[in-house]
């Protein structure tokens, strides 16, 4: 990896010294001719961006040759998105806005080719960072489970998991500047090590995605879409404080950014910190604290001939673990992790590059990740330390985008990677040494006319598990052993199409087959591991998935509807499942098991903006996904339905203020009466929200100051995927949190 990464920056180097291409234009209201101010412009591939003058005016320097998709967006009109081909000399693109209470057809990044929602021939759904950084969670995972469709497996504020339409851990794959994040995500009791500070915006692909992202995405996608880089000559940064009320937590973040004749770069740091939550009772949950740090840093060159990024990302994490042990430990609440808790750190190290050659595109990009996991327990009883590995993983995508015409166009690229796993001086050795190695070649055609637009595609996929021969978790002989050598060929296709019925209506139908190898844990896992000790089955056979999603969306100048409906039929769906048998010290015994299954529901988006009543926005979503085996009998870790209403009053302007909101919203989350068979039924509730905001205009600058209260009534209740609920405890309770945010300029 070390010598790619010198070539990369070589060849960067080679080319810095070309002339760049220039982009520039005018915003005009299309209705009275005005010139807009405080459009934003934006170049999704690039992450590029900047803002009109008073004047209207906007100037895009250093962008590539080639064909690049250029947004424009304004609160109150119509996004415009543009597809623009620079050729060695610069470009003038003039563009009249049409006023739009709601805004839609941002470009996403995360489908098969880089598009406008309305293109798309899959529905991804996004939710920005505003929303989440003022959503009253401590996490970003939490706020994400405002999307339909997405839930949590939580233990905590702290250590939460993603559950995407019934499927989740090893099902799903959260990407971080492109690129799998891998850490231990096999089990509930591991959370990702995410940090929402740097972030522009989060896209998530409900269903499967394995054909363009590889296997650990047959349930689903979540990518971190990072900030845009700083305006051309300009040294920008933000100062981020955050509190919550509930847990007397603290989130603390600064960040820099500069862009001088294609230079950038960004510096950012941050913690995040907080006390055990507190139930609706008023009694403190044992042990739910946790203690973050992070450091990001990026630099890169942006040319003519193409763009050159590395990103660094260190995150240090304390997370109690609200295990029956460090319950009766635990005598006060505090910040301070002393019992049993995890000591989590990861390095991730990513090269993005993006050489633009004619009409074909093409990316290469390499990771580098080091995750360390330690867990304490007693610090009485010896050993303090119980687990102490370290997983490491390099990661490469190669991906070319060519056109072959207006009409036609095509992805041929290849992905791998390599994973070793290493135990280190700790009793408990919850994976085995091992490596892993894995590559894929996939191709992806799409085709399209003024009224429809069809992808189909095809994935090869190779992974080999090696296990040399060691003492099992737990053991001192040679009786016990783990011994592994297995092989895996996988083929993954999917198809689809999206109808455009008019300019409002759009149609979409996609078909996707996935296959998931069963992975090191699933395989060979032997030991204890949180309460309970788990067991791998090296007799797994390959998940395989078909998929079938239809969606329909409606969009007017008042109104947005999106809905969805899919069946995902499962063969040897892998879970972890009860024994019946225990172990000599009591411990219940868990396996790795596999049956056929089948997942189906369906989710749903209302927002309406009624006219003349420009201050009123009313919101509705809905979800509901039933898991079943088809023997009989339900799967496990499958949310209620979820129906949710708010309510959001605004004013764009008064006085000093700027983006004046009050919000309400109720969530009624449903009885889950579904429990799979080592489970218990769970009773619904209802939550209610409240929320306030607004900017103030300081200079140029917008300060923005939010308080939102979640479970406003404080009452106590269960979620049917909360892993505290067998031990008797409620989710958190009410929690009133206040977001401030101060943007600055330190050379305009």
């Amino acid at each position: 990896m070390k010598n790619l990464l010198i070539f990369l920056f070589v060849l960067a180097l080679a080319i810095s010294g070309q002339a760049q291409n220039k982009l520039s234009g005018i915003i005009t209201d299309k209705e009275n001719g005005e010139p807009l101010t405080g459009v934003s412009v934006y170049v999704p591939d690039l992450l590029i961006g900047i803002a009109t003058d008073e004047k209207g005016r906007y100037q895009l320097s250093n962008l590539p040759n080639g064909e690049l998709i250029i947004q424009f967006s304004y609160i109150g009109f119509q996004t415009v998105s543009k597809q623009i081909y620079l050729n060695r000399k610069d470009r003038v693109v003039n563009i009249e806005m049409t006023p739009q209470v709601i805004q839609g057809q941002e470009v996403v990044i995360s489908g098969n080719f880089t598009s406008t929602q309305h293109e798309n021939t899959i529905k991804i759904s996004t939710i920005g960072i505003e929303r989440t950084s003022t959503s009253g969670h401590p996490s970003l995972i939490e706020s994400l489970a405002e999307v339909p469709g997405v839930s949590l497996i939580s233990k905590g504020p702290g250590v939460v998991t993603p559950v995407i339409r019934g499927l989740s851990l090893s099902n799903i794959l959260v990407l971080k500047n492109g690129m799998p994040m891998e850490n231990f995500q096999f089990s509930e009791n591991h959370p990702y090590l995410i940090d929402e500070n740097g972030l522009q915006q989060v896209e998530i692909i409900k269903g499967p995605a394995s054909l363009i992202y590889g296997s650990g995405a047959v349930g689903g996608v979540i990518n971190l879409v990072p900030e845009p880089v700083a305006a051309q000559g300009k040294i920008e940064g933000d100062f981020t404080m955050n509190f919550y009320g509930n847990t007397r937590g603290v989130l603390s973040n600064i960040g820099l950014k500069g862009h001088q004749n294609g230079v950038v770069w960004g510096l950012r740091g941050g913690i995040n910190t907080s006390r055990d939550y507190v139930q609706g009772n008023g009694n403190y949950v044992p042990n739910t604290r946790f203690n973050r740090y992070n450091i990001k840093a990026d630099v890169g060159l942006l040319r003519k001939k193409g763009t050159f990024r590395l990103f660094y990302e260190y995150s240090g994490n304390k997370f109690g673990m609200a295990v029956p042990p460090a319950v009766q430990l635990v005598t006060e609440n505090a910040y301070k992790n002393e019992v049993w808790y995890q000591d989590l750190t990861d390095h991730m190290i990513i090269s993005q590059n993006k050489l633009f050659l004619g009409n074909t595109k093409l990316d290469i990009d390499v990771s580098y990740e080091n995750n360390k996991r330690k867990l304490f327990g007693d610090p009485v009883i010896e050993p303090f330390k119980l687990v102490d590995m370290t997983l490491q993983t390099v990661a490469y995508r190669i991906k070319a985008n060519h056109n072959f015409s207006e009409r036609l166009r095509a992805i041929f690229g290849a992905q791998g990677m390599y994973q070793n796993n290493k135990n280190f001086d700790a009793p408990d050795h919850v994976l085995p040494d091992a490596e892993i190695n894995e590559i894929s070649l996939y191709g992806i055609v799409q085709y399209a006319r003024e009224r429809y637009k069809i992808e189909a595609g095809l994935r090869y996929s190779f992974n080999a598990i090696y296990v040399p021969r060691q003492k099992a978790d737990g053991h001192d002989d040679e009786t016990h052993y783990i011994e592994y050598n297995g092989k895996f060929n996988n083929l993954s296709a999917s198809a689809g199409a999206s109808v455009y019925v008019n300019k409002q209506n759009i149609l979409r139908i996609n078909v996707a087959s996935a296959f998931r190898s069963p992975n090191l844990p699933e395989l060979t896992q032997y030991g204890l591991h949180g309460t309970r000790f788990e067991m791998g089955n090296p007799d797994l056979k390959t998940q395989q998935n078909v998929e079938t999603d239809l969606g329909y969306h409606l969009h007017t100048r008042h109104t947005s509807l999106d809905l969805s409906v899919f069946y995902n039929h499962i063969n040897n769906y892998i879970y972890l499942a009860p024994t019946g048998d225990t172990t000599e010290a009591g411990l219940n015994i868990y396996q790795y098991t596999q049956s056929n299954a089948q997942l189906y529901g369906g989710e749903a988006r209302f927002h309406i903006h009624p006219h003349p009543a420009h201050w009123l926005h009313i919101l509705s979503t809905y979800a509901y996904v039933i898991g079943e085996q088809r023997g009989g009998g339900y799967l496990p870790r499958i949310p209620a339905q979820q129906l949710y209403l708010e309510l959001k009053l605004e004013k764009d302007t008064w006085k000093n203020f700027r983006n004046i909101y009050l919000s309400g919203g109720v969530r009624f989350v449903f009885d889950q009466n579904r429990p799979s068979e080592f489970e218990l039924a769970t009773d619904g509730y209802n939550l209610l929200n409240l929320g306030f905001g607004f900017g103030v205009k300081a200079g140029k600058q917008l300060i923005r100051f939010d308080v939102k209260a979640t479970n406003l009534l404080n009452i106590d209740y269960y979620s049917h995927l909360s892993t505290l609920k067998d031990m008797g405890f409620y989710d958190m309770g009410r929690n009133i949190s206040f977001s401030l945010k101060i943007p600055f300029t330190l050379k305009n």
